[in-house]
């Protein structure tokens, strides 16, 4: 009996630990989205304390206020700083060297493209197909010597481009030379262009649908796809994520077993860095790199974390260095997924032990809709009822792409010969998840039976969780 009390501590310990690492997360990402006035901080601060102290007679409560209160305090300076910086230094004409930060992507009939220019963000927008065939080939890193006008955006955009750091638009008047860049942006370039090339093999538009998969680059792919992934819940496939990072580890595991831990820690390291510099530093794929670079840290020094932790830890660290990620709505996804899989998924998993096999990706599935449905309900106005069999269908096989995609393409791309061996399971499992998005889409139903299905759906999980809470 001791040491089950004792495991029971340690577990009560370790969870009021991750409450409060979560908690801490949550006010900052606040502080950084709402940036309060100090002064309000301070007020509320001094009124939790009397509280804690005079009513509740918790001085330990206060210790937390405070820490909490520094916290909001450093959030909302950091949110104003960032907000700030979006005011263009200088506007008016300028020629120099600018560098792309955006790769070129079709935009209401015209390619955009972001430029950095002496120093911060424009947007370049080009009409025409002259001019577009111009940009519509540049890549991130690349250098390019650029005359043109810096202009301010119009007051509705400034909130929609806010997270890529954008402060205005510069209109191109002409491009007179090119350079390739940094080491690491030529590299992945070079990958990205061999992965571009491997996936020729499959035809349009399933073509994009793997560069999707695999690289998390959807520009190419046509309207009616776009629509149907999101109508039936499965839009996240192809915007890279933890799943991707984990699939990239997972190909390297045999070659990092070789290494003593140190070492393997920092291939580790180097490797996630690689990969979001791969995959463009969208907000999903860096919250899923500080989360993998967090969990190799904590198991080579001998403290693994619970996945709440990291992923409180990784938000408080993005939103601390980046606070205009709390405007991403990419962002918010992606972590509401995270937590919803680690945190929710396994434990309806076990409850729902009545369902056999299924338990468990019904488990996730449900886990990970519970976790992006505010996010997804404020900004898309929809939850699709198909997501969950669609879901469970298509996730399985489009893992398999994303772990077997990759390597398939370089070798595709750098042995013709083998390209049509070799991308045949790539082509047979895209197109099953592209038949799941087909079919769940169709089944879709209007929208007032949606919110009948959830909450049947509800009440069934309830009813199964109730039952079987005993074998928890």
């Amino acid at each position: 009996m001791p040491s089950r009390y004792g495991i029971d501590i340690e577990h009560r310990v370790h969870a009021a630990a991750d409450a409060h690492v979560a908690l801490a997360a949550a006010v900052i990402a606040l502080a950084a989205w709402w940036r309060p006035d100090p002064r309000w901080i301070l007020a509320l601060t001094g009124l939790g304390a009397l509280i804690a102290i005079a009513i509740l007679r918790r001085p330990r409560i206060v210790q937390v206020i405070a820490v909490l209160t520094c916290l909001a305090a450093v959030a909302s300076v950091r949110g104003d700083q960032a907000w700030q910086a979006l005011e263009p230094d200088q506007l008016g004409q300028w020629q120099g060297w600018t560098t792309v930060m955006r790769d070129p992507e079709p935009s209401f009939g015209a390619w955009r493209v972001v430029l950095q220019v002496d120093g911060e963000r424009f947007e370049v927008r080009e009409y025409g197909r002259a001019s577009g065939l111009r940009i519509s080939r540049w890549q991130v890193g690349e250098r390019k010597l650029v005359s043109g006008t810096r202009r301010a955006l119009d007051a509705d955009r400034v909130s929609w481009v806010a997270p890529q750091h954008i402060v205005g638009r510069f209109d191109i008047d002409w491009v007179a030379d090119e350079g390739a860049g940094a080491a690491l942006h030529r590299f992945t370039n070079r990958v990205r262009d061999a992965v571009t090339r491997a996936s020729t093999q499959l035809g349009a538009p399933h073509d994009a649908l793997y560069l999707g998969l695999v690289v998390g680059d959807d520009r190419n792919q046509p309207d009616e796809m776009v629509e149907r992934f999101r109508a039936s819940g499965l839009s996240h496939l192809t915007a890279v994520s933890g799943q991707n990072v984990a699939f990239v580890l997972a190909a390297a595991g045999p070659l990092l077993r070789l290494l003593s831990a140190w070492w393997r820690w920092a291939f580790t390291c180097a490797l996630i860095l690689w990969f979001v510099a791969f995959t463009r530093f969208e907000p999903s794929i860096l919250r899923a790199g500080v989360m993998a670079g967090l969990t190799a840290t904590a198991f080579v020094v001998g403290r693994p974390q619970r996945p709440v932790r990291i992923v409180a830890l990784s938000v408080i660290a993005l939103v601390t260095v980046d606070p205009l990620l709390v405007s991403s709505i990419g962002f918010w996804l992606s972590v509401g997924a995270t937590l919803g899989v680690t945190t929710v998924g396994p434990w309806l998993a076990r409850r729902l032990h009545r369902l056999g096999p299924l338990a468990l990706p019904a488990g996730i599935t449900l886990g990970a809709q519970l976790g992006v449905a505010l996010p997804a309900l404020l900004v898309f106005q929809r939850l699709p009822l198909v997501s969950l069999p669609a879901n469970v269908l298509a996730v399985p096989v489009a893992g398999v792409v994303m772990l077997y995609g990759l390597p398939a393409g370089l070798v595709a791309a750098n042995v013709p010969a083998m390209a049509g061996a070799v991308m045949a399971p790539v082509d047979v499992g895209v197109r099953w998840v592209d038949t799941v998005a087909i079919v769940a889409s169709a089944l879709e139903p209007p929208a007032p039976w949606v919110v009948t299905g959830w909450v049947l759906v509800g009440i069934g999980v309830a009813a199964a969780v109730w039952h079987g809470r005993g074998s928890s």
